[in-house]
């Protein structure tokens, strides 16, 4: 299975509903251990892609992220603009001009997308934040892929994969960021960031 530059597009357009939908949740979960504004701005930042992508239609899935890319970290507050947009323009690095793209295709920019926020973050799995979904799910996807599974089953099992993931931020001692000011008090709380990452990976699933 592979998808066109107006899927990835369309899919990107319903992350944006989606975290627009979540927007409360997700600052409600920064409230506990952050600056509490997290949803508000990943939804700032997420409704400019959406009208960055009907100005200007991107032709290829590389300028599709790319696009993505700018938008949020022109307009994204704090430290989860410059993450995700870092992440999303790896992505549009790696796919370069291609118009379709398949899951062995995407596997290999996801990575870049995950080595990009980690190069500016600093941050490593078991730190409490958006990798602790992102990571797992990427090894997992690499599995499927290797496994010869195609893009629309290989996401709709990682979903519950990174559901866990999330859930599992609670036992986690902040060590990045904000929340690394809690101590031993950020543990019992879901990451902010995993959280909207394991929104993203679910909207990709259900929209496949």
């Amino acid at each position: 299975m592979s998808i066109d530059t107006k899927k990835v597009t369309a899919i990107i357009t319903r992350i944006a509903e989606v975290i627009e939908e979540n927007k409360d949740y997700l600052s409600e979960l920064d409230q506990a251990i952050g600056d509490g504004d997290h949803g508000f701005n990943m939804a700032r930042g997420f409704s400019s892609v959406t009208e960055k992508l009907k100005a200007e239609p991107p032709v290829t899935i590389g300028e599709a992220f790319k696009s993505t890319a700018m938008a949020l970290i022109s307009n994204v507050g704090g430290a989860a603009g410059p993450l995700y947009g870092t992440f999303f323009l790896k992505m549009g690095i790696s796919v370069g001009g291609k118009k379709e793209i398949d899951l062995e295709s995407f596997v290999p920019a996801f990575k870049d997308g995950i080595l990009g926020i980690q190069a500016r973050g600093k941050a490593e799995l078991g730190e409490k934040t958006m990798l602790d979904v992102l990571i797992p799910v990427s090894l997992f996807l690499e599995t499927e892929a290797a496994a010869g599974k195609d893009g629309k089953s290989a996401f709709v099992s990682a979903v519950k994969h990174a559901e866990e993931c999330m859930q599992n931020t609670k036992d986690i001692i902040a060590t990045k960021g904000r929340a690394s000011y809690l101590g031993e008090r950020s543990r019992g709380h879901i990451d902010p960031g995993a959280a909207s990452s394991y929104l993203i990976i679910k909207t990709v699933a259900e929209a496949l």
